[in-house]
């Protein structure tokens, strides 16, 4: 969604708070220096970045995710004076990017972190913008959901750790090749056979979250574009334009109807109840890293529910 995700008054506030509780001292650059232990401090927006930071650094980072409950709205997320601190302490940075998680670049701002900060989405074929944090007309930001475009992040995070720590650099490309392989032994061939059975039939999605696996598996998205930009904004969907999405989720061409897990709203309740009636297999898109799961076997489950939502 490209709602706020950060109210700027807690912000404010959480910014004010880091910057005097630390002041008193002066602590060493995060770009050049450990964290206790010996190990690298990172810092994600959301724990789908911290697992993946976590998969290639291994024992040599300590992963912070600002966002790790499942139960909650990422959207919702308001930075906290321990957040801030957080980042000002991080050596390595990663965001969404895409106007997804502005506070990292904002509270890397106002710390005046050295630390580098990965984007995700300037690793996507799609992307056009110029700002890696800002928001891009008619570009969706939910890149999590590309796992071809993750690999490119996972090289990315190696090489970005690699700098840090040169010692265990060839760890951390080695850590990533696996990760590429896994992705393509796993989750590619599932998107393969969707896409050999059942290329552009249509699919539903409340909002664009899993459109990227979801096309990747050759699955055409119908939805009314009104209607999903709308449940995106957190505003009410045009009367017409719902009539016209229940209509189609029960006309009998919608093959998956996808919503969001962690947000719902009158129109994608009537959505899954127009589902439920017509039969249309409902599949939940989580936009954070379920309990129990890394981002090769999450995104395994996506695409193998979809897969059997399909009947194949």
């Amino acid at each position: 969604m490209k709602r706020p995700v950060v109210l700027l008054a807690a912000l404010a506030a959480a910014s004010s708070l880091a910057l005097a509780g630390c002041s008193s001292s002066a602590s060493p650059s995060p770009a050049s220096s450990s964290s206790a232990g010996g190990t690298i401090s990172v810092v994600a927006s959301t724990n789908v970045y911290g697992d993946i930071a976590k998969t290639i650094g291994g024992e040599h980072v300590e992963v912070t995710s600002l966002i790790a409950d499942e139960s909650k709205d990422p959207h919702d997320f308001e930075a906290t004076a321990a957040d801030q601190l957080d980042i000002q302490n991080a050596q390595l940075l990663i965001e969404n990017g895409g106007g997804y998680d502005p506070f990292m670049a904002t509270m890397k701002d106002s710390t005046s972190s050295a630390a580098p900060l990965i984007s995700a989405v300037t690793f996507s074929p799609e992307w056009k913008g110029s700002n890696p944090s800002e928001a891009v007309d008619g570009f969706n930001e939910h890149v999590f959901y590309d796992p071809q475009t993750i690999a490119a992040v996972a090289d990315e995070v190696a090489k970005q750790l690699g700098t840090i720590d040169p010692t265990d650099a060839s760890t951390f490309t080695a850590n990533a090749k696996a990760f590429r392989a896994a992705i393509d032994a796993k989750v590619t061939p599932i998107l393969t056979d969707i896409s050999k059975a059942h290329a552009g039939e249509d699919i539903f999605v409340t909002e664009p979250v899993p459109l990227y696996l979801a096309e990747s598996a050759g699955l055409k998205n119908v939805t009314p574009s009104a209607f999903s930009e709308a449940v995106e904004e957190g505003q009410d969907v045009p009367p017409a334009t719902l009539l016209d999405a229940l209509t189609l989720i029960g006309g009998g061409t919608v093959k998956i109807l996808f919503v969001n897990a962690q947000a719902a709203g009158a129109e994608t309740t009537q959505a899954e109840a127009k589902a439920a009636e017509a039969k249309v297999p409902v599949i939940k898109a989580s936009e954070l890293l379920p309990d129990g799961q890394n981002y090769v076997s999450w995104m395994t489950d996506m695409a193998t529910q979809i897969k059997t939502a399909l009947g194949s």
